[in-house]
């Protein structure tokens, strides 16, 4: 296991750690417990539990703190469970010391979500891999299988940065 010894403030793992792993090796080392959950992650309470090359699904159980004002569960949670599983299953494609990025994020809500929806399962697919364009589809389904949402991604994909110095010229 790699020496982890994330940023105190925000949980974050160091690129240093981070580049020499191939996107499936962190991606599943996320899974295995051997990085901390990503911040947002955390604070929404959701993790992944299958990683494959491809293909990654995070588990969560929305309740009354992902509410909007009209009592269901907000889109951006359901966007964020999309969002992330689609682009995790890109990262799964990636090699040691590239990174991506969502250029586009494209949801249809199908059935309200709440409380009483019980677990979820968001899972994403890669559909393609270029140079520096990929694309991926998720579905986000309840335990019956029921389709509560589904969406799709575009991704840049680059290089990290080399030291940290070029990462603070780069924003």
């Amino acid at each position: 296991m790699p020496d982890v010894s994330t940023n105190r403030v925000t949980g974050l793992v160091p690129l240093d750690v981070v580049r020499p792993l191939s996107g499936l090796e962190f991606i599943k080392g996320l899974s295995e417990g051997q990085f901390p959950r990503p911040p947002i992650a955390a604070l929404m309470d959701f993790e992944p539990v299958e990683v494959e090359r491809g293909r990654v699904v995070f588990a969560a159980t929305p309740d009354e703190r992902h509410y909007n004002p009209l009592g269901s569960v907000h889109g951006g949670y359901i966007s964020t469970l999309l969002d992330s599983c689609m682009g995790c299953a890109v990262h799964t494609h990636l090699e040691a010391g590239q990174s991506f990025t969502s250029l586009e994020l494209k949801v249809n809500f199908i059935r309200r979500v709440s409380a009483e929806t019980g677990p979820v399962r968001a899972e994403g697919r890669v559909i393609h891999v270029g140079g520096q364009i990929a694309t991926a589809e998720g579905r986000l389904v309840d335990a019956s299988g029921r389709l509560l949402a589904h969406g799709t991604t575009t991704c840049l994909i680059f290089r990290l940065p080399e030291r940290p110095s070029e990462a603070r010229k780069a924003e």
